[in-house]
């Protein structure tokens, strides 16, 4: 019943301080709100071509003429447009001064192509469906060759709209801007949760009402337990609304698999209040504890990828990144949400719970140590 009524006793005074309220809950949503909204290209991967315009002069006559025409057709709703050079046109010379992204002059059996090199994209495209254009006028003047009166209807049936293909490996399947923040500013925000859980306990000191507890009929274990439980809970509500707004209000994107994030969720909240209650022990005064939780965190933060993704680090870098909590808490909730990789939440999880149950350690033998609190 002490640990109930002490852990309530925690919440409510949390509650009651506007600073924590604006701490844990305005600056992770504004967070999110502004990065999410201004670096959205930073996280958008897809790449616009536009329409191609290509130019081009046609010597030729017969099949590959008549088989070329119904190429340019089907190419139009692939975005690629073709037309006949004028008489007065100097077609290399249209595409020198960006008019248009290639020229072509068709003689025979054969095409000549004159691309500029400043659009590689474009380029390629036009070279691959040139080159599908070249294999199916091949494999159809084979079928003329045995059977000449279906010229015809071979050049008609090689007539297609789609000359271009977009592919990609796992298109849907990573976070944009929005829902990159969203996972990494609630993280974080619950691991600033060790400022206010360095006070859980040097509080009461501060507070002057550490003796009082003491000669109250209440044992160590039960303040211990309850101020541990009220800071988890205070902690734990405060991401659960972050993750509420991000989901609802600007529509990030948790997974269908929130049971197991939120399990992550809650090792970090457990991991931030140990730090803090750690902290606050193994320094001498609450100044020192609260300006070691600021140095650390922005680092552990900035290493974790907190503000921007880090993908390709060095060597050192990498091992450096690799230490920080919200790296492997940040990796392991973004692959179960885009992956549905749930064996990667168990690892964040157990280092999460291991580093909690060190900082417990800590304070429980610094608490049977001291006479009071």
């Amino acid at each position: 019943m002490n640990i109930i009524i002490i852990a309530k006793k925690e919440i409510v005074s949390a509650f009651r301080d506007r600073r924590t309220l604006l701490f844990m809950l305005a600056f992770p949503i504004v967070l999110i709100m502004i990065l999410g909204t201004a670096l959205t290209n930073a996280f958008n991967d897809e790449v616009s071509v536009g329409d191609i315009h290509v130019l081009y002069k046609d010597q030729s006559d017969g099949e590959f003429s008549q088989g070329f025409k119904a190429f340019t057709k089907g190419a139009k709703s692939s975005g690629v447009y073709f037309k006949k050079v004028l008489s007065d046109m100097d077609g290399k010379q249209e595409v020198e001064q960006g008019h248009y992204d290639a020229y072509l002059e068709i003689a025979g059996n054969g095409i000549m192509l004159y691309q500029m090199e400043k659009n590689s994209v474009k380029n390629s495209m036009i070279q691959g469906m040139l080159t599908a254009f070249a294999n199916r006028y091949n494999a159809v003047a084979e079928i003329v060759k045995v059977s000449p009166k279906q010229a015809g209807e071979a050049f008609a049936n090689s007539s297609h709209d789609d000359y271009i293909k977009e592919t990609s490996l796992n298109s849907d399947k990573h976070p944009g801007s929005m829902d990159y923040y969203a996972v990494t500013m609630t993280t974080l925000i619950a691991l600033y949760g060790a400022l206010h859980a360095s006070y859980l306990i040097r509080g009461e000191r501060l507070g002057k009402t550490a003796d009082r507890l003491i000669a109250a009929p209440v044992h160590k274990a039960e303040i211990f337990a309850g101020k541990l439980i009220g800071g988890l809970a205070v902690n734990l509500i405060c991401i659960l609304i972050v993750v509420a707004v991000s989901k609802f209000l600007f529509k990030a994107n948790w997974g269908e698999h929130f049971g197991l994030v939120l399990a992550v969720l809650f090792s970090v909240v457990l991991f931030a209040v140990s730090l803090g209650l750690g902290v606050s022990y193994l320094t001498k005064t609450g100044e020192a504890a609260v300006a070691v939780i600021n140095v650390l965190i922005p680092l552990v933060a900035f290493v974790g990828g907190a503000y921007f993704p880090i993908d390709d680090a060095a060597a050192v870098f990498a091992f450096i990144k690799d230490l920080s909590p919200l790296t492997w808490t940040n990796e392991a909730i973004i692959k179960m949400i885009y992956t549905n990789d749930l064996a990667a939440g168990w690892p964040a999880i157990s280092l999460n719970m291991g580093l909690s149950v060190l900082f417990l350690l800590i304070v429980v033998v610094s608490l049977r140590r001291r006479e009071g609190l």
